[in-house]
């Protein structure tokens, strides 16, 4: 859980002001960590609100709200909600009541809250929003600002720039500020995807997951979330970015180009998505021999509906059906301590300027 105290902050009049000014708060620099969301519960209201917002992001769905928004009213929210539902019911983490998107989000936080205060002190506040959902990105500005962030570095957990996660984060974010009074001087985070230590810790998790097996897989699949090519076509550098995390992984493993691949799932819709398509790309390995198969998602930084139940069910479900035998899903680094290093250090090199380097 985290620390409530995190949003306090010390408020006091100006030294040299009248006796009718208004506290203000001791000046501190936000870390504001955003994810894409989660609804509060699977039930069909619930998962009717989130799908809603999401799916009416015109980042995501950029098709005329003419052509759209009766679609998805009149007959995609009708029904989709019962079957997200019960794929979110399948791995809800009932002990909390809530994702695990939601849970592992918490304890990055609470890790990265940790390790920032290490190096800078109560300088720094650390929170999260999600994009879709709760806690919003707007609760959260206001909560930083009001607890006296007069900077804030606002950091999207995605590895990669997409127009459908990155930029629609940062939308969101910008919106936020609109709302507020004194607003803060901010900073957004660019992609990480080609990092050495964020490469680093996919490589330790990768060589650990293989050290605990009885057979050394026949090829690894690095599954990307997928977009419509149409967007590469104008000029969204999400695809090449995803190649190039997968090339500098084989690089740092020291592997042939025969022992890992590149895939994108979660097609959505009549538009043809980056391919291969990670559902179609297994089977077809299983039936060219590749019996013994790992997956890996670098594209998530914590594990979701995507990873939990669409490789490890869907996808899995369709290498066994093509005569695969052994799929591994190597989870996503979620709160591993390489990958919150990794995020930390992001951090410190955004702050530059702001505060004083430890490293």
């Amino acid at each position: 859980m985290l620390d409530s105290s995190a949003s306090m902050s010390v408020a006091v009049r100006p030294t040299h002001a009248g006796s009718d000014h208004p506290a203000v708060s001791m000046p501190k620099i936000g870390i504001l960590l955003a994810n894409l969301g989660t609804p509060d519960n699977y039930d069909y209201w619930s998962m009717r609100r989130y799908l809603n917002e999401f799916l009416s992001d015109r980042r995501v769905i950029d098709y005329s709200p003419w052509i759209w928004q009766p679609l998805l009213q009149l007959i995609i929210l009708s029904k989709r909600p019962f079957s997200s539902g019960a794929a979110y019911k399948s791995i809800w983490n009932e002990d909390a009541g809530e994702s695990p998107l939601m849970t592992i989000t918490k304890a990055q936080t609470a890790k990265i809250k940790t390790e920032m205060h290490k190096r800078h002190g109560d300088e720094v506040m650390v929170d999260f929003c999600m994009r879709y959902g709760n806690p919003s990105t707007r609760s959260k500005v206001a909560e930083m600002t009001a607890a006296g962030c007069r900077k804030i570095l606002f950091f999207p957990l995605y590895p990669h720039y997409a127009g459908a996660t990155s930029a629609t984060a940062n939308d969101e974010f910008f919106r936020a500020l609109t709302y507020e009074k004194w607003q803060p001087v901010t900073r957004t985070v660019e992609p990480y995807f080609a990092r050495k230590d964020y490469i680093d810790a996919l490589a330790q998790s990768i060589e650990r997951a293989y050290g605990m097996m009885e057979k050394k897989p026949d090829i690894l699949v690095c599954s990307y979330h997928g977009v419509p090519i149409r967007y590469l076509m104008e000029g969204d550098p999400y695809h090449c970015q995803c190649q190039k995390t997968t090339r500098l992984l084989k690089e740092r493993l020291g592997w042939a180009d025969t022992e890992i691949t590149t895939t994108f799932q979660s097609k959505f819709g009549p538009e043809e998505w980056l391919q291969p398509y990670t559902v179609e790309e297994v089977a077809r390995l299983a039936e060219a021999g590749k019996k013994n198969i790992a997956v890996c998602a670098p594209a998530f930084s914590a594990d979701c509906i995507e990873t939990l139940e669409e490789i490890n069910e869907e996808i899995k479900e369709s290498f066994e059906e093509a005569g695969g035998e052994n799929f591994t899903y190597i989870p996503c680094l979620n709160d591993d301590t390489a990958h919150i290093n990794a995020l930390a250090n992001v951090i410190d090199d955004n702050l530059s300027g702001w505060v004083d380097s430890p490293r």
